[in-house]
């Protein structure tokens, strides 16, 4: 049987036109330079805002903690909704949310609320983790031959986001006095909004009734596989440390004496390195194989870690954020592909909710103790800590490398 027809009587969407592809792929690539600006703003403020506001200096990077959260706790039902009404459906809803971090972000600022803020960060994690499922989208809409092209090509649409978000808060940071960064927050729901104009242009099929009843195997099954793992280990790893690092490199700029739009050059200069390789990264999966690029993710973040204890002063910060961003483009976007190896097509909503979950989930422990590790043991701390799941996630991804035999994809046949 066939792809095409087995994917018929499962009850799953006929393939779509080659322009309707082509067309989705670009129009996700600039939703998701609108929508990466969201994460952008708040990874640039969200500690500097929490330090201003929290009742105690140790809570600075809850509000970040709080966005990993969000992105955790929403990846599952974000998936469940995108199997039942369609991925525009989820981001709709995503972009939804985006516009309600802006709004609640700037009351809280006005008023001075703590928790309000949080609160609002948690909708932007919402947010980003609808965001983050367009690269699978626009793998689910290409041929299998050029699936890690496409999941590329959208991630590049972050590189815009890497100016965008920056510049949006250097131009709007101050416009609103006393209320610093209220109107950075109301510019932001402003982008989100235009984001959500450009997705209802997105033309993906709806899931039949079969294939929102066709559960494929059992997830338990499906994390089993040793290909799948290793892809959740090293998404995991790639995403933790660069959320790590990233969380607490502003507020670190600013304890060391740096400027306020230092510390926004750097993240700028960081968004644009974690998606700028994302131009070519398809192309060097295709190459060299998922795992290979990888492991130079791997060892681009433990670089950005090393260059990070050699200095404080403006151009090591800057130079560990380049690092950092790169590592997490060959890590995050390698691991991605090889989750699209470990489902079949009924399937894929549900693994690729699942690897998501497991590695935001993730990421908000780490997240949480970013915060208090540098405001009470310091930056210095923080970098020797990484790599420590540094070395975890080399040795995972030596496994695919080295004895790629048993770990290439198994039998996915439907059952029955």
């Amino acid at each position: 049987m066939s792809h095409v027809n087995a994917g018929i009587a499962a009850g799953l969407p006929p393939a779509m036109p080659y322009e309707h592809a082509r067309g989705n792929v670009l129009r996700l690539a600039v939703a998701q330079a609108l929508a990466g600006a969201n994460s952008t703003v708040v990874y640039a403020t969200g500690a500097i805002i929490g330090n201003m506001l929290a009742p105690d200096k140790a809570l600075a990077t809850l509000p970040i903690s709080i966005f990993v959260v969000g992105m955790a706790a929403c990846t599952l039902p974000a998936g469940i909704v995108a199997q039942r009404h369609g991925r525009r459906a989820a981001f709709l809803a995503g972009t939804a949310c985006g516009v309600l971090v802006g709004l609640l972000a700037a009351l809280a600022i006005v008023l001075g609320s703590f928790w309000l803020f949080c609160l609002a960060t948690f909708f932007g994690g919402a947010y980003a983790a609808v965001v983050l499922s367009f690269r699978f989208a626009a793998a689910d809409c290409a041929p299998a031959q050029r699936r890690p092209r496409a999941l590329s090509a959208v991630m590049a649409g972050g590189v815009a986001a890497g100016v965008i978000g920056p510049q949006l808060v250097t131009h709007t940071m101050s416009l609103w006095p006393p209320h610093v960064f209220a109107a950075t927050y109301l510019a932001q729901a402003a982008v989100a909004a235009v984001s959500a104009l450009i997705l209802l242009g997105v033309r993906l099929p709806l899931p039949t009734a079969a294939a929102g009843q066709a559960g494929g195997r059992p997830l338990g099954a499906i994390a089993r596989q040793p290909r799948f793992i290793i892809a959740v280990v090293c998404g995991v790893v790639s995403y933790l440390l660069m959320n790590f690092l990233m969380t607490a490199a502003p507020l670190a700029m600013q304890m060391c004496g740096l400027s306020q739009e230092a510390s926004n050059l750097g993240l700028q200069w960081h968004v644009i390195a974690m998606y700028a390789p994302s131009f070519f990264t398809g192309r060097l999966i295709t190459r060299f194989g998922a795992p290979r690029v990888v492991a130079a993710g791997l060892a681009l973040t433990a670089a950005s870690a090393a260059v990070g204890l050699a200095g404080v002063d403006v151009a090591h910060f800057w130079l560990t954020l380049v690092l950092l961003g790169l590592g997490w483009n060959f890590g995050f976007v390698g691991a991605s592909a090889m989750v699209l190896d470990c489902h079949a097509p009924e399937e894929r909503a549900r693994v690729q909710s699942l690897n998501d979950f497991l590695v935001f989930g993730t990421m908000a422990f780490g997240s949480f103790l970013s915060g208090g590790l540098l405001t009470s043991y310091g930056w210095t701390t923080v970098l020797w800590l990484s790599f420590a799941p540094l070395a975890a996630a080399v040795v995972a991804v030596a496994t695919a490398v080295f004895r790629p035999g048993p770990l290439e994809r198994t039998d996915i046949a439907r059952p029955g």
